[in-house]
């Protein structure tokens, strides 16, 4: 049973980063990071580049999660704290890459 709900929660949650990542990748304005901020055209050197990155950063992170959802056929416990760790760890490494990312394609 304790699967079964694991499955419910982590397969949803990992298809949701999956999809932000393959929306980022192919959306034709700049994608945002933050809540509530827009990336002007104008600050970027390539879009397109910056998107893609961007797409790729978000996929990665869903890994996470779909290597979790594997996990969690096997132990449910041990997936919970790999999904623990890979949150706690994951966001800050997040925020990182993104201000990589944007500092590589923002005009000087």
């Amino acid at each position: 049973m304790e699967k079964t709900i694991w499955l419910c929660v982590m397969i949803p949650l990992a298809a949701l980063f999956t999809g932000l990542g393959i929306f980022a990748w192919r959306r034709k304005k700049p994608m945002w990071f933050w809540s509530g901020s827009e990336v002007d055209e104008r600050e970027l050197t390539d879009v397109p580049a910056y998107n893609r990155a961007n797409g790729i950063m978000w996929l990665a992170f869903s890994g996470v999660f779909w290597l979790c959802a594997i996990l969690g056929f096997f132990s449910v416990s041990a997936a919970g704290a790999a999904v623990a760790v890979g949150t706690i760890g994951g966001i800050p490494v997040l925020v990182l890459v993104y201000r990589h990312i944007y500092n590589k394609y923002k005009r000087k």
